[in-house]
């Protein structure tokens, strides 16, 4: 064996199948064996050849572009060696991922790939050693370093060159790494939320749920739903739709521990947010909801106390109203669906918390439903050829669940019922100019061409001024700052209300996002004001014989005292 594995340290030659199949053939041999020094040799020699394959007979022959031979040289290996090396293979394989991660594209998406082959065979029942056997802090390791090669626009992680590599090419990589996450992630059990959703790991995780691409968002809530369903209740949520008995699903649970009310304290406004600007994508398809409408579930199974089950309604609420004021001009499909999502989410929800008035106003909405309007519930929407309504009727208040009616059915002992009254508004963050939307500067800009384009022309100037026209404008005045003075205070009551109500997590987490965001925005404009101009003060260098201006920041300059006020 010692010779056989130096004689394949030093083949180069790129037909090697032969070699490799009789090789493994001893190997496997020695793996049989009762003796535990000749096991040990065989693991160590398929080891040498892995090592030997990905380093040598690949790299100097180019063989990861195109990677068939690749592929099925790992195939054999991953099925050769005993489950508890399994790992070893992978981590061989990331490690080679990073040591090429300024190779060009194709080869970096030949060696993804190969890594996507190797989870997959580890995760599948013939090794099983990643479906139950791996260590938490040995799979949360390998989550963290694939997290970390995922690559997101505008984040420090993103290394790769997507002038180069083009959208296609980088989606491809994405696509390959978050489905190497789903197979690590399967059966992961941790018993603290904070531990299994580390920062570095979700942030990175959320910022791809914002991308424009429905497939990837896709791929992120399935992400979470295997860290999230600790008690496997995934399958029995399966299909979005209005389940007339929770309890013959026999729902597994336990009472929410300290530590995950403590994250959902810290990362519930982040949860919700990413669901929020998640169901209005434009281009979700029924896949799209149904794992949104699995996320409501798990977290409520999960991760709800109390306090979480008054925020998931308010968010639900906040859902509705979206769909129906419709303000951002989402297609007609979109609107139904997120009714659809919300019905469906209430009917589980109010079943759950197992209060009767609840589902009695839930269940009498959706009847309402059945009977005028079934393109507002999950199982007509999500039909092939469903017909679409052309508009939706915001006044026809008993086909809407109303704040005020399951406010009510709240009140009491356990749920503070009065937070319902406050209206769910996501966090105002930055993180959407990292991914995908336009930016401040953009925004600016937008807004400058508008008013330039509105404003009148001379000849709308000079229309002549008469006593009737003054006395319009005058009365125009009035009424316009009555109407400016009545929204102020209704705003600075809404505000008030807010602060007096709202838990004070939710209160910290809206500060500090918006403290985050003016910092990204002082930071943007000190970029754009920071020029080399001569400083005021005439100071002078010389140079190599020439005479040099020294130039510092506008907000270092020293200025008189009476020019400083």
């Amino acid at each position: 064996m010692e010779a056989l594995d130096q004689l394949l340290m030093a083949c180069h030659s790129q037909s090697i199948k032969p070699f490799v199949e009789s090789f493994l053939h001893m190997v496997a041999k020695l793996l049989e064996s009762r003796e535990p020094d000749l096991q040990v040799l065989g693991t160590n020699s398929t080891l040498t050849e892995d090592s030997g394959c990905r380093d040598s007979h690949l790299d100097n022959h180019h063989l990861w572009d195109p990677n068939e031979f690749a592929v099925s040289c790992f195939r054999i290996i991953m099925y050769s060696i005993q489950a508890q090396h399994s790992h070893h293979v992978i981590q061989q394989v990331l490690n080679h991922l990073d040591t090429n991660n300024k190779n060009t594209p194709r080869v970096r998406a030949g060696i993804v790939q190969v890594l996507l082959e190797t989870v997959a065979i580890a995760a599948k029942g013939s090794v099983g050693f990643f479906g139950g056997n791996l260590p938490d802090y040995q799979r949360a390791e390998v989550m963290m370093f694939i997290m970390g090669k995922v690559p997101v626009y505008g984040t420090p992680c993103h290394t790769l060159d997507t002038v180069k590599i083009g959208h296609q090419g980088t989606k491809r990589i994405q696509t390959m790494l978050l489905s190497s996450l789903i197979m690590v992630t399967s059966g992961f059990k941790s018993k603290s939320m904070a531990a299994a959703l580390p920062p570095p790991f979700l942030d990175p995780l959320f910022s791809i749920s914002l991308m424009e691409d429905s497939e990837l968002r896709q791929l992120v809530l399935e992400i979470l739903h295997n860290i999230i369903d600790r008690h496997d209740n995934r399958a029995k949520l399966r299909g979005i739709r209005i389940i007339p008995n929770v309890a013959a699903l026999k729902i597994k649970r336990e009472k929410i521990s300290k530590q995950d009310v403590a994250f959902m304290k810290k990362h519930g406004q982040q949860l919700y947010r990413h669901i929020y600007l998640g169901c209005k994508e434009e281009d979700n398809v029924h896949k799209n909801f149904e794992l949104l409408f699995t996320t409501l579930a798990i977290l409520t199974i999960e991760l709800a106390n109390e306090e979480v089950v008054i925020d998931l309604i308010r968010l639900a609420v906040a859902l509705q109203d979206m769909a129906l004021a419709n303000e951002e001009n989402m297609p007609m499909f979109i609107r139904c669906g997120i009714m659809a999502l919300v019905a469906a989410y209430l009917n589980f929800l109010s079943q759950m918390i197992a209060n009767p008035p609840f589902c009695q106003h839930v269940s009498k909405v959706i009847e309402l439903r059945n009977l005028d309007t079934p393109y507002l519930l999950p199982e007509h929407i999500f039909r092939d050829k469903c017909l679409l309504p052309e508009s939706l009727d915001k006044e026809d208040r008993p086909l809407y669940f109303q704040t005020a009616d399951m406010a009510e059915c709240l009140a009491g002992p356990g749920y503070n019922a009065e937070r319902l009254s406050i209206p769910y508004v996501p966090q105002v963050t930055d993180e959407d100019r990292l991914t995908r939307r336009k930016s401040f500067v953009d925004t600016i800009s937008l807004q400058v061409d508008i008013l330039s384009n509105s404003l009148p022309d001379k000849s709308q100037l000079a229309e002549e001024i008469t006593f009737e026209t003054l006395k319009k404008a005058i009365a125009g005045w009035f009424s316009d700052t009555t109407g400016l003075e009545e929204q102020e205070r209704e705003k600075r009551r809404q505000v008030m209300e807010k602060f007096q109500k709202a838990p004070f997590e939710e209160i910290a987490a809206h500060c500090e996002s918006k403290a985050n965001m003016l910092h990204d925005r002082l930071a943007q404009i000190f970029e754009l004001t920071i020029r080399p101009p001569p400083s005021p003060s005439g100071v002078v260098s010389i140079s190599a014989g020439h005479t040099q201006h020294q130039s510092v920041p506008v907000y270092e300059m020293k200025f008189p005292d009476l020019c400083v006020y």
